[in-house]
């Protein structure tokens, strides 16, 4: 288990050797005038080989060169050796976090979590990299994830028993999952691209897919007016997202022109009210909220609204843990946690 150390701050516009860098967080993400954006590698990038876990076999795809779209498969080795072609797994979609400006499949939190998530929940798990901002602002990372998901389709269609993890998959059971920014981009993949009950007739046929669910891990929403938690915990010790790094990655990720702020509908889902809640297409939610998260009563305002919308919904909060807990292990409780939010997660995927 892997611990990610953040000590971020943001900068605004300053001069290093020459450049001028007009946005940073630090140790993450710099970008200069000229367009030219600093990643450093402050989490290492693992290969798919590396097996933190005995029991779960995962290998990368590569799906679209051009936009550098793939994605990293985790399947329990027991399904690979039984003779039980009944046993189906649930199927879960992963897009990780990062604000939209950081973060890879790749990243060894990421590969830890989801080898210790596909054998714990006894699921398949297909995670999916996809495009950061500022290069590519939102809604590529959307748009992505749309690909990423017609790619699963097709080949549910003509390759299912040709691929070597597909042909384990219940793909009557299909689930959709992220956290932070990748949270944002399953719930606005549902919002805006699967279609809604009042408009059914144009909405996106998944078939022979079924989706079960969608699993909200901590949801990078924002909005103009401050929730409490946001003033309560603007910078926390060990925390991962403070609200000035919050503010930054949005200023990064959100579509360039005048009349945009964080009220956008990428950014805060609830800035027109809640009617469009009522025409989801999804059967189920489950929302993780942690307790120190700057984030917490922006997630929970949302699990209550969709709650009045007439959505089924399981919300679960952490307590004694902040922002992406699960993956950076930065609080003393993480490690039990991330059990219990598994064990959360392996109960949601099998009711």
């Amino acid at each position: 288990m892997t611990t990610i150390s953040f000590n971020h701050q943001p900068n605004n516009i300053h001069h290093q050797k020459g450049f001028i860098i007009i946005e940073e967080i630090e140790g993450l993400i710099k970008v200069h005038k000229d367009g030219h954006v600093e990643r450093p590698q402050i989490v290492p990038n693992v290969s798919c080989k590396l097996q933190s876990e005995n029991g779960v076999t995962s290998r990368d795809i590569t799906i679209n060169k051009e936009t550098n779209l793939w994605a990293r498969v985790y399947l329990p080795t027991s399904t690979l050796t039984s003779h039980n072609n009944l046993n189906k797994l649930p199927l879960l979609v992963y897009f990780h976090g990062g604000g939209f400006c950081v973060g890879s499949v790749s990243w060894i939190c990421y590969h830890e979590f989801l080898n210790n998530l596909s054998l714990k929940a006894n699921c398949v798990v297909v995670s999916f990299n996809y495009r950061l901002a500022p290069e590519n602002r939102l809604p590529s990372a959307y748009d992505d994830a749309f690909n990423a998901l017609m790619w699963i389709k097709h080949e549910a269609l003509y390759n299912k028993n040709q691929s070597w993890w597909l042909k384990h998959c219940n793909i009557s059971s299909l689930f959709l999952c992220g956290d932070s920014a990748g949270a944002n981009i399953a719930y606005n993949i549902v919002a805006t691209r699967l279609g809604s009950n009042s408009n059914a007739s144009s909405c996106l046929n998944l078939n022979p897919l079924s989706l079960k669910g969608v699993i909200l891990i901590q949801p990078f929403f924002g909005g103009e007016e401050r929730t409490n938690s946001e003033k309560l915990f603007r910078q926390q010790q060990n925390s991962a997202l403070s609200l000035s790094v919050s503010d930054t990655y949005w200023r990064l990720s959100l579509p360039i022109g005048v009349s945009v702020t964080r009220n956008h509908p990428y950014c805060n889902p609830l800035a027109n009210g809640i009617a469009k809640l009522r025409d989801l297409r999804v059967p189920s939610i489950m929302m993780c909220v942690s307790e120190l998260d700057i984030l917490r009563d922006r997630n929970l305002e949302f699990s209550n609204c969709l709650v009045k919308a007439g959505k089924k919904v399981e919300t679960y909060v952490y307590k004694g843990v902040g922002h992406a807990f699960q993956v950076l292990h930065n609080y003393q409780l993480s490690h039990a946690r991330t059990q219990e939010m598994v064990s959360h997660i392996k109960n949601f995927l099998n009711q």
